[in-house]
């Protein structure tokens, strides 16, 4: 664990010695001083009683390490840089200081005190569940801003007054626009995530944002990872920032198993198909929105109970379906990279890369959703001949050496490694679904069938019907 300042010599935001970092890790400041020391416990703190009750009422004994880190010196007010994977309690360790810093304050209409953007609707929606029961505990009002739902009931709870507000950016700079929204009296900005969201393109919305927020208040970034793309937001909106680290910039988790499951493409989505049909949660990640679908309507088929998630569907149906994934209503959520960036769901110990990620940090981001706050999991990738070298610089990039089992559906290692089991409905005549072909490929066309083919051997199916119906 380890935190530590930069030294304090720059007079503003945007001004300081930098030293270069190796591409895809972040450049800090070339000298550096610790910050305020861990905090051993809660007690130590000093918090308001509101939030010591509310966090004893919810079982919340010790804080986590990124909370010991990093809370003394984000109650004194101190900017704060933070790299935590996901899970690992960084939620609260932003959270209670922006609560403990905005008690006893009064929002006006539509000018919230306190900010925190998020990458994706479902992490809006998650951080503001973490923090609600604390921020009633000590009377602060909070508002959860988000696209694909009502603007219109999101611009009456601002101009009714909330003291929080918890934000995607596009929605807020929309809200900004209509000036339903003005940034002029907050204080604290949290930014969460904050390599997705410029991942995501939302660099140009979270700069201007934050240049319409007063100078002299309080900057956290927090993130799983920290590098290059967010340089930018640390150079020119952080001052004299705290750096909290618990991970180092690449690396896997002590309580999570990587493995590689080498397929054959033929076998790939059979393999993908029993594993979804193991006792237990389980996660999955595919690269496009029909693929998800095609795969999701697949397992429904085989007898499977599966959700499927991405930005196709609406807000509504994207909340419905995770909250089915949590509660045990469906056991396999099958999910793109954009959808699923910041869900945590307690106890999901299985994670599987139907489809491999495109580089190193996407694969720790998709691994962050097991082997949370300590729990064990795993995370299972399955691998095609031809994307071997790909996977190889992947784990490389992420600093993974990942146990690699060359496997087929239905064989002991397959079950030994993931649980995978037969599916309950194998029988077409049973399922009543068209057998599975994999994606990519149209219902009822062989693999690797051209279309002229294809035409062709519909036209001989044709004429065979009707010289059987003549006959009859």
């Amino acid at each position: 664990m380890n935190a530590q300042q930069p030294a304090s010599g720059r007079s503003g935001p945007g001004r300081s010695d930098r030293a270069r970092a190796p591409r895809g890790d972040l450049s800090v400041p070339g000298t550096v001083a610790p910050g305020l020391p861990p905090a051993g416990s809660f007690a130590e703190l000093d918090l308001p009683a509101g939030l010591t009750e509310a966090l004893a009422a919810h079982g919340v004994r010790e804080p986590f390490p990124i909370q010991a880190a990093a809370l003394p010196s984000a109650l004194a007010g101190r900017d704060i840089l933070g790299r935590a994977r996901t899970g690992s309690g960084k939620t609260l360790a932003f959270g209670l200081a922006l609560l403990a810093r905005t008690e006893g304050r009064r929002a006006e209409p539509k000018r919230p005190l306190a900010l925190v953007l998020v990458p994706t609707r479902e992490l809006a929606q998650q951080v503001s569940e973490a923090l609600a029961p604390y921020a009633q505990a000590l009377g602060l009002r909070s508002v959860t801003v988000v696209g694909g739902l009502s603007i219109s009931r999101q611009a009456a709870a601002l101009h009714a007054g909330a003291e929080v507000v918890v934000a995607t950016p596009g929605r807020l700079a929309d809200l900004v626009t209509r000036r339903s929204c003005h940034l002029d009296r907050v204080r604290i900005v949290v930014l969460d995530e904050a390599d997705q969201m410029c991942d995501l393109g939302f660099l140009p919305q979270v700069s201007e944002i934050l240049d319409q927020v007063p100078s002299g208040g309080q900057r956290m970034l927090f993130s799983a990872t920290l590098d290059r793309n967010v340089d930018h937001l640390v150079g020119n909106y952080l001052s004299d920032p705290v750096l909290a680290s618990l991970d180092p910039p690449r690396g896997s988790v002590t309580t999570m198993e990587h493995h590689v499951l080498n397929v054959h493409p033929a076998d790939k989505y059979a393999t993908a198909t029993e594993i979804a049909a193991r006792d237990g949660r389980v996660l999955m990640f595919l690269d496009t929105k029909h693929a998800v679908d095609q795969f999701t309507r697949h397992l429904r088929g085989s007898g499977v109970s599966a959700g499927a998630l991405h930005s196709g569907k609406s807000q509504p149906q994207r909340t419905h379906t995770l909250a089915r994934f949590k509660d045990g209503g469906i056991t396999v959520l099958v999910a793109t990279d954009v959808a699923a960036r910041g869900i945590h769901v307690e106890d999901l110990d299985l994670v599987v890369n139907v489809d491999p990620p495109t580089d190193g940090k996407d694969y720790l981001h998709r691994s962050g959703r097991t082997a949370r706050a300590g729990e064990s999991g795993s995370v299972v990738t399955l691998v095609t001949p031809g994307q071997r070298r790909d996977v190889n610089r992947i784990m490389s990039d992420a600093g993974i050496r990942p146990t690699v089992t060359q496997v087929h559906s239905g064989e002991d290692a397959l079950t030994r490694i993931t649980g995978a089991k037969r599916p309950p409905v194998q029988d077409r005549a049973k399922s009543g679904t068209t057998a599975f072909r994999g994606l990519g490929t149209r219902s009822g066309r062989p693999p690797k069938e051209s279309r002229k083919a294809a035409e062709a051997r519909m036209m001989a199916e044709a004429r065979k019907a009707a010289q059987v119906r003549r006959t009859r």
